[in-house]
């Protein structure tokens, strides 16, 4: 049942006991329409959206964070994945003098994290992966 189909019958505070009086008053109603269950492959791919969702908020993030550290050692970079990964060099290059070497081990730190390297992958898992057909839902 749809939250938006209960909020109505509430009479009081927001609480357990309200929100559960509101759900038996509505479930009554002849009119009262419910969702279907989703099956386990719905919820998969709910799933996989919502988890690459994240990723790409998190790779943003790093990127931006990058970015932004750079900009203060006067290294701008575009905007962007394409934009940082053009200027890696400068934070991988030892000899590269625009950066001190406590500054590039942080970058690298942040070059290294989980959520890089793994955001780079899931890219490619993501793409590969079954896409959900209302067709083949039963309905």
């Amino acid at each position: 049942m749809l939250v938006a189909y209960v909020k109505p019958y509430v009479k009081r505070k927001k609480n357990h006991a309200a929100d559960a009086e509101a759900i038996c008053e509505a479930v009554t109603r002849p009119t009262m329409r419910f969702v279907e269950i989703k099956t386990p492959e719905q919820q998969s791919v709910l799933m996989l959206h919502r988890i690459r969702q994240l990723l790409v908020r998190q790779r943003t993030t790093l990127i931006n964070g990058l970015r932004a550290h750079l900009a203060e050692f006067g290294i701008v970079t575009g905007v962007g994945r394409n934009g940082l990964e053009r200027r890696l060099g400068v934070i991988e290059d030892d000899r590269d003098e625009r950066t001190l070497p406590p500054a590039r081990d942080c970058l690298m730190a942040l070059l290294t994290s989980p959520t890089f390297l793994l955001n780079q992958r899931s890219s490619v898992s993501v793409n590969a992966s079954p896409r959900f057909d209302p067709a083949d839902s039963g309905d």
